[in-house]
């Protein structure tokens, strides 16, 4: 089952990285709510590696029968290993650039802030928090947890639903050798 996990999780958070790496290249910094939910679309949609891990696991390792605890823990397996390689890819990426991203994302939400008709009081308390989320960004754990809790929940769904769908052996069963 290790096996299973490494590899679909190793594929997933490279490919999602990469990605994401990608968008933010080659978006610029206008437009961060794009690159978000892009960057969820994308995780949704790579992290489909999740079923497809659980299914050759199925059909390969358990003859094409599997109950739901193990499907989902193989999930989770697989979601831990892409969130893994997506928090490392990620630092990498922070590092290359020298950790402009925090800066000019802060930027970018307080000129949205300011565009806004906001009163004062209103606006120079939200842009308080801006400057505090950047605060706590330079803090290496804490940035370390809100990157893999970015991937997490996306995964943990997949796994989920996959697990409830697999435990069905009649759903795309294994093909037989002819």
């Amino acid at each position: 089952m290790f096996r299973y996990a490494a590899i679909y999780g190793a594929i997933a958070g490279t490919v999602i990285i990469a990605t994401m790496t990608l968008v933010l290249t080659l978006g610029g910094d206008e437009d961060y709510g794009f690159s978000e939910v892009m960057g969820y679309l994308v995780m949704l949609a790579v992290l489909s590696l999740i079923f497809i891990g659980i299914k050759r696991y199925r059909d390969i390792e358990k003859g094409g029968v599997i109950k739901f605890a193990p499907a989902f823990g193989l999930g989770l397996a697989i979601t831990a290993v892409a969130g893994v390689f997506y928090v490392i890819s990620w630092e990498i990426y922070l590092a290359s650039t020298d950790y402009a991203f925090i800066d000019s994302y802060s930027e970018s939400m307080i000129a949205s802030i300011e565009a806004k008709d906001l009163p004062p009081d209103e606006r120079a308390a939200e842009i308080a928090e801006v400057e505090s989320s950047r605060t706590l960004y330079g803090n290496l754990p804490f940035r370390l947890m809100i990157t893999f809790i970015e991937i997490f929940p996306v995964g943990l769904l997949v796994a989920l639903v996959s697990a409830a769908l697999l435990r069905n052996p009649r759903l795309l069963p294994a093909r037989k050798a002819a």
